[in-house]
């Protein structure tokens, strides 16, 4: 099976075939190239550009339509309320999560005190050099507005 799909023996009949002598031979192949060439440059050629469809937009509301002032503070007032209880929450498990790495490092005998005064330190140099970024960024928005035109 292997050897009736050789391509090299496949190869060198064509070859063979093309080299023989034939009347026309290389008109025939001069048209099958240009017969090929012209129908894959005349697909090429012509471009057809779809406008985009127009976008449908859905509003979706939750809310009740007409709702009162005091109803939007009520549930103003309820949203905050459950945001204030999920972030206490949050620093509750993120409590609980230094607690443990802290007595995981005093049993492996790591100074964990001198780690978290130090961590506190950083973070406090961070924190101010975050709001001194933020001032000189403010300061240079203020000088440019004030600028005259």
């Amino acid at each position: 099976m292997v050897s009736r799909f050789n391509v090299k023996s496949g190869a060198s009949d064509l070859w063979e075939y093309i080299r023989e002598p034939r009347p026309y031979r290389w008109t025939f192949l001069f048209m099958s190239f240009a017969l090929t060439f012209g129908l894959l440059w005349s697909f090429m050629q012509e471009s057809v550009f779809v406008p985009p469809d127009k976008p449908r937009v859905v509003f979706i509301s939750t809310f009740a339509e007409g709702r009162s002032d005091e109803e939007i503070r009520r549930t103003n007032l309820e949203n905050q309320k459950r945001k204030e209880a999920r972030e206490a929450e949050l620093a509750k498990l993120r409590e609980k999560k230094v607690d443990a790495y802290k007595a995981l490092g005093r049993a492996t005998g790591v100074d964990v005190d001198s780690m978290a005064a130090q961590a506190k330190v950083d973070n406090a140099r961070e924190a101010a050099a975050a709001e001194a970024r933020q001032k000189e960024l403010y300061q240079a928005s203020r000088t440019v507005g004030d600028k005259p035109e």
